[in-house]
């Protein structure tokens, strides 16, 4: 099989289940739990021992960065929305870079993340503020036992392919493999430290803030059924994910920060990958999910669908009144069309 060939496959969506929106549970496993505070506690301590270290603090941030682009670049917007296309090894190698993040396998991650947009905000979600508080959005959800298998049904797309099988059944195996590196190729305990437990720490609490802070805090745009929010800071440290309303809105979309004005590193990197052919076909929003009306809010999808209703009805109750020529012009609005082209949430 060629390894650079494009990968393009349709993105299959799954009946739900009443397991699917059952209660969620909020008793953390002890075993998983364990690793998660762990390397907090060894974070702080660490550099209570040590002391504060400005070089270790840009390893740690350095590595924050470019792992996190391997979860929102990766992760997100790839292995979730396919929002454009890779090849072959370029997928590999972005699934490597994403679980180095330490937030479990890749085809875990991106199903469990297909099953949110499917039940945002609603009984069944996975992590919901307004379902079960913030703490069990934010981590908690993570650290059960609930959630602990790959929904093979969310991810047919990739499951076909057996190196991404294997990251996501040896997620441990990337991690691992960079805390020994960075311990014994970058600087022993002083570069385990600062490049591994410290942002490892922030990195995933960084991830998590849009599970949680962004369903909260900021300013919403367009309509939707859930509670996301666009919030600048958010954007600001997990690289573009902060637009989280515009994405709720519009799943199709590379960028989520639709304006110049929303900055969004995930896209610019991305893009500058595409210059080089590393990745392809980047999907904007056209301008009509960007169009704004004269009530200053931007058409949604559902107040397209209720006026299209209702202009449907209008229309149909002048074909029966002839004494009103006027209502025979008419027409329903063309309903945003995006839900085909939506990959499964």
């Amino acid at each position: 099989m060629n390894l650079d060939s494009p990968v393009e496959a349709p993105v299959e969506m799954t009946d739900l289940s009443p397991e699917d929106v059952g209660p969620s549970s909020k008793r953390m496993s002890g075993w998983k739990s364990i690793p998660f505070f762990g390397v907090h506690l060894v974070a702080i301590i660490g550099i209570i021992v040590s002391g504060w270290s400005w070089s270790g603090f840009a390893l740690a941030m350095g590595l924050y960065f470019l792992r996190m682009f391997g979860i929102t670049g990766g992760y997100h917007r790839y292995f979730s929305h396919r929002t454009y296309k890779m090849g072959r090894g370029m997928q590999f190698l972005m699934a490597l870079l994403g679980t180095s993040a330490t937030q479990k396998g890749v085809l875990w991650w991106a199903a469990h993340h297909r099953k949110h947009h499917k039940l945002s905000d609603q009984q069944g979600d996975i992590h919901s503020v307004r379902q079960d508080g913030f703490w069990h959005s934010h981590a908690g959800w993570i650290l059960t036992s609930q959630h602990d298998d790959t929904d093979w049904a969310r991810i047919k797309d990739f499951q076909k392919y057996p190196e991404l099988r294997w990251l996501d059944k040896y997620h441990v195996v990337p991690p691992i493999a960079l805390a020994l590196g960075l311990y014994f190729f970058a600087g022993g305990w002083w570069a385990l430290l600062w490049g591994f437990m410290v942002s490892t720490t922030l990195l995933w609490h960084g991830t998590f803030t849009i599970n949680s802070l962004s369903h909260v805090f900021g300013s919403t745009r367009y309509e939707t059924t859930d509670d996301s929010k666009n919030n600048l800071a958010l954007a600001l440290i997990t690289m573009g994910e902060g637009w989280h309303n515009n994405h709720h809105y519009y799943q199709r979309s590379t960028n989520q920060g639709f304006y110049w004005w929303e900055i969004d590193v995930t896209f610019y990197a991305l893009k500058a990958l595409s210059w080089v052919g590393l990745v392809s076909d980047l999907h904007t929003p056209p301008e009509r999910v960007r169009a704004w009306r004269g009530s200053g809010r931007p058409i949604s999808p559902a107040g397209v669908a209720r006026s299209a209703a209702a202009a449907a009805a209008v229309t149909a109750a002048a074909a029966l009144t002839p004494a009103a020529p006027h209502l025979r012009d008419v027409t329903a609005p063309q309903p945003v069309a995006m839900q085909q082209q939506l990959p499964p949430s």
